[in-house]
């Protein structure tokens, strides 16, 4: 199946919206599996049907570094429950998109390591897509009306990291690989998913 008929495939399961309606989609899949590539070409699709739409990273998301790193806790445990403030994004965001219209969230911002809270108007009706990895994990997972998988092969992946990170292999192996292996083992992503696509 081609992209652009993966794509419709998805956009497909999006119902007619009324007013005040929302309909989530959840984007999930391993690091450098192609979501966010994905993500463009739905919200392409999205603009051509004139359906309104807003996108979240979760990347966009994570915490100061001095809470992910050196917490005396495993690298993989650092990456998996560290990384993001998982109850307070399912506060902060999850709770909210279904019935608020306005919210506050709270953004990482790399330059400085610090947080930035920005008020997020929704259009009303709206698609809300939400995009990142573990997003099946069980304190986010039953926000979803419709959650694709993105299957991406390990090696793949790793040809799609930049050079830098291809040579820091001991941290591919000991944090996000283990925490992916987690993941799979733990949650079984493929199997919950209402989609998934092999690239």
């Amino acid at each position: 199946m081609s992209m652009n008929e993966q794509i419709k495939k998805i956009v497909s399961k999006i119902p007619k919206l009324e007013e005040g309606k929302r309909f989530i989609i959840g984007i999930d899949g391993l690091s450098r599996s192609g979501k966010t590539t994905l993500v463009k070409h739905i919200s392409q699709m999205l603009t051509e049907k004139k359906l309104p739409f807003y996108v979240f990273h979760i990347d966009d998301h994570i915490v100061e570094r001095d809470r992910r790193y050196n917490t005396g806790h495993e690298e993989w445990f650092e990456y998996y429950q560290l990384q993001w403030d998982i109850q307070g994004l399912r506060d902060q965001l999850f709770e909210k998109i279904k019935g608020s219209h306005s919210f506050k969230l709270s953004f990482y911002q790399e330059e400085s390591d610090t947080q930035m809270t920005k008020q997020i108007n929704l259009p009303d009706p709206c698609v809300v897509i939400i995009e990142g990895v573990f997003l099946q994990r069980k304190e986010w997972s039953n926000y979803y009306d419709f959650l694709l998988y993105l299957d991406c092969p390990r090696e793949k992946r790793f040809l799609r990291e930049s050079s830098n990170t291809q040579k820091n292999i001991e941290k591919l192996k000991n944090r996000y690989w283990k925490a992916e292996e987690f993941y799979l083992g733990t949650e079984r992503p493929m199997e919950k998913a209402n989609m998934v696509f092999v690239c």
